[in-house]
């Protein structure tokens, strides 16, 4: 890890979210390295800047006062190094987006490795987690959901066009079952729930025609990540509820079979969101001018109507 400004930096991000391993992942190192750039700041300062202990990270009584005023002065420089990238032809710097699993699955090839391609002086930091965090007080630049979770306080961009969750299974596990017709038909499968973030079970949603229905389906088998339960599915363990795209190309090759697809209607897909009140850095700015330009090409190619 760089010394100087990063040494610096390291700290800020340590204290903003309470943990190495978060602070790393935000600036795009690895956990030792951060360690070695904090215990080589610590030893030239001469004080111990934090208190280290397996389950949690904090500042110090000589810490503390030294990040409450370190930390503005970053945002003073990084303010001054951003107005000079607001002259430059191409953006230069860090950007930081948290989202979903999922959902960086989706903006990875056609929006940020096309972000990296156009812009090479840029680095992108993805953080994908489950649970919805503040994405102003983790030091994330932008956060990446869909609307519904997006905080309304927030500008939100949309990303492409409407997606939808569909119920699958595969031609193993419905050669011994009657295939459900209406909601109501799930209760008598066999049904691989999916466990959030908050440790909830997700409850799956259908409607058609105005009737809205949430079932809180059976089944022997919870997980907690969309690959595996979609492999779950492709062996036969039971019916899924999945996002239409992720389960795209074994619907195409056969692999497995949407069912109930009348009670599935498209829903607004995912958003870039990002705080209103402050200023936009060059480096965001080129992110949500791409969305802007795909979204107008999505809308190009969209077949003319009557």
């Amino acid at each position: 890890m760089k010394t100087g400004l990063g040494e610096y930096e390291a700290v800020v991000a340590i204290a903003r979210r309470g943990s190495f391993r978060a602070a790393a992942e935000e600036l795009g190192v690895s956990t030792s390295a951060l360690s070695h750039a904090v215990s080589a700041l610590e030893a030239r300062l001469g004080a111990r800047l934090f208190n280290r202990t397996t389950r949690s990270v904090s500042p110090t009584d000589a810490g503390a006062p030294f990040i409450a005023r370190l930390a503005p002065a970053l945002a003073e420089i990084s303010g001054a190094i951003e107005g000079i990238n607001n002259h430059r032809d191409t953006p230069t710097g860090t950007l930081r987006i948290n989202t979903s699993a999922g959902a960086g699955r989706m903006v990875l090839t056609p929006l940020v490795l096309e972000y990296l391609r156009r812009y090479p002086e840029m680095n992108l930091v993805l953080v994908t987690e489950g649970r919805l965090v503040d994405i102003v007080q983790q030091g994330f630049d932008a956060g990446i959901r869909i609307m519904e979770a997006v905080p309304q306080d927030m500008i939100a961009v949309p990303i492409g066009g409407e997606i939808r969750m569909v119920v699958v299974g595969s031609p193993a596990y419905f050669a011994e079952r009657d295939r459900p017709q209406v909601p109501a038909d799930l209760m008598r499968h066999r049904c691989i729930r999916a466990r959030m973030a908050t440790g909830s079970v997700w409850r799956w949603d259908f409607e058609r025609r105005g009737e809205a229905i949430d079932i809180d389906v059976p089944g022997s088998l919870t997980l907690d990540e969309m690959s595996l339960i979609l492999e779950a599915a492709l062996e036969g363990a039971g019916l899924c509820y999945v996002s239409e795209w992720s389960a795209r190309t074994h619907i195409a090759a056969g692999e497995l079979i949407p069912v109930l697809e009348d009670w599935s209607p498209p829903y607004p897909g995912l958003f870039l969101y990002y705080p209103g009140r402050r200023h936009i850095p060059a480096g965001l700015r080129a992110f949500i001018d791409l969305i802007r330009e795909q979204n107008r090409e999505a809308d190009a190619n969209l077949p003319a109507t009557n």
